[in-house]
């Protein structure tokens, strides 16, 4: 795996973490107990912290940034990820601050000052414009994303499910690349 230092930062890593052979992740970041990061993502902490809580996946193709205060003043925008998220393949997080149980459909762009509440979908290839906020509960797709309805009990449990269902697919991944 490239886990990397940047400058004085290097990359801390939770007890249990999985972070694949051919992902990236550098400087400022944080990963929390039990995430896992997939193949070929890019986290890179390099401008400003990074943070991902626990049981949080960050999918295949992904790529993580943040906005580094020297480009966008006074304090840029750090990247932060709550507990039981599920970041889907080939999503882009910039500057924006997710909160707990929160799906993020493929191909999802969520930009610098968004901030997504706890209890959130964003549908496959929707566009979270700069500084928009997804309130709890709700189902947002589209380009800008707008709420289109809110969850179903069935789409709430699943969230929980998602996250789950990441940590047992990582310790496998874990316990064969022990052997």
């Amino acid at each position: 795996m490239a886990v990397r230092k940047y400058l004085e930062f290097a990359p801390s890593l939770a007890e249990g973490a999985f972070v694949d052979d051919t992902a990236v992740v550098i400087g400022r970041v944080n990963l929390g107990k039990h995430s896992s990061v997939w193949p070929l993502a890019v986290i890179r902490g390099d401008v400003h912290d990074i943070n991902i809580g626990e049981c949080t996946n960050i999918q295949d193709g992904s790529v993580l940034h943040a906005t580094s205060p020297d480009s966008y003043g006074p304090d840029g925008f750090a990247l932060t990820i709550g507990n039981d998220v599920t970041i889907g393949h080939r999503v882009i997080l910039h500057g924006c601050t997710i909160h707990d149980r929160v799906l993020v459909g493929m191909g999802a762009i969520i930009m610098d000052s968004s901030i997504i509440e706890s209890d959130v979908i964003v549908g496959a290839g929707s566009v979270v414009s700069p500084g928009k906020r997804l309130e709890s509960g709700g189902l947002y797709v589209g380009s800008p994303a707008k709420r289109v309805r809110s969850l179903k009990q069935k789409e709430l449990d699943f969230l929980i499910y998602s996250a789950a269902h990441y940590v047992k697919l990582k310790n496998l991944h874990q316990s064969t690349s022990q052997h």
